[in-house]
């Protein structure tokens, strides 16, 4: 088997983000796969990142992009740069995934939606949480009418960050203009496994409101402002029907950080978990039906 070259945009040990904790172990279990490069922004980082993994290294993503042993971009950095990465790696006409979210906005979105299409490679994009065998059963347990009709669907979560305090390094997600907020993140994540479980919006209406304006860096104790909106509530009506609503807050809750329902003419699925956002959630499924007064753990088949 040819094995897919991957260089990985972001993965420096020093500073753990996504790449390091969720990429690099995925694709060093997959035989399919092969890290050939990796790259950071600095010459100190890039060599702790070739030490760590035993590939070769990069302080500038150009190189990585160019490196002809490289099939497979990973996008793993901050969102604010994510379309010039990604418009350099489709311009190199090379296969590239894309931490979600893709853009800092709608624009940004469209524009590597169009530069994709134009130079016909595959494209991911990091909206992982429909893979988690607990959805992909409850989607299959819906299909096959365990809950009958589905009358409504409700979700409410806690999107971790975005409460009272923050580390300096995370402190840009205060800044509604760098396009990392509740709502483009928790809720887009949620929203997508909710679509593809149930279906897509016919009608839809939504607010948000900033109520954390003053955040605490923990490092020192300094004060920020924030301008990220940290209330997020949207409802709407399914394609079948169902009306579905979801709220997420920013921070963590005392009582329940993660609680969604599925309710149906026959039966009810739930899920729960003690994390707030799903993409990276360990959900517990229940479920009941017919004559059951309530719902009750449903085993999730290995497969």
């Amino acid at each position: 088997m040819e094995k897919i070259g991957v260089g990985i945009i972001g993965a420096s040990p020093l500073n753990p983000g996504w790449a390091v904790v969720a990429h690099i172990p995925a694709l060093q279990a997959l035989p399919q796969y092969e890290i050939r490069a990796v790259s950071t922004n600095h010459r100190y980082s890039a060599d702790a990142a070739g030490k760590a993994f035993g590939v070769t290294s990069y302080d500038n993503a150009e190189d990585l992009i160019h490196d002809p042993s490289v099939d497979l971009v990973v996008v793993a950095v901050r969102v604010t740069a994510h379309h010039a990465l990604v418009s350099d790696v489709l311009r190199a006409r090379k296969m590239v995934f894309a931490e979600w979210p893709l853009g800092v906005d709608l624009t940004e979105a469209l524009d590597l939606r169009a530069k994709a299409h134009e130079a016909g490679v595959r494209t991911i994009v990091g909206l992982q949480a429909r893979f988690s065998p607990q959805i992909q059963h409850a989607r299959r347990l819906i299909a096959e009418g365990y809950i009958g009709d589905v009358l409504s669907t409700s979700l409410i979560g806690s999107a971790g960050s975005w409460g009272g305090m923050t580390r300096r390094s995370s402190s840009y997600i205060f800044d509604e203009s760098n396009g990392a907020t509740p709502l483009s993140v928790s809720v887009l994540h949620a929203l997508d496994t909710l679509n593809f479980i149930l279906g897509d919006f016919v009608t839809l209406t939504a607010a948000s409101g900033l109520r954390t304006r003053q955040v605490r860096i923990v490092e020192d104790n300094s004060m920020i402002s924030a301008t990220t909106p940290d209330q997020v509530a949207v409802c709407g009506e399914l394609e079948s029907g169902a009306i579905a609503s979801i709220f997420y807050r920013g921070g963590q809750s005392r009582g329940s950080n993660f609680y969604w329902e599925i309710n149906g003419s026959e039966g009810d699925l739930a899920f729960e978990s003690s994390l707030g956002n799903l993409q990276v959630a360990d959900v517990r499924l229940r479920g009941g039906r017919g004559a059951s007064t309530q719902v009750e753990d449903l085993l999730v088949a290995d497969t």
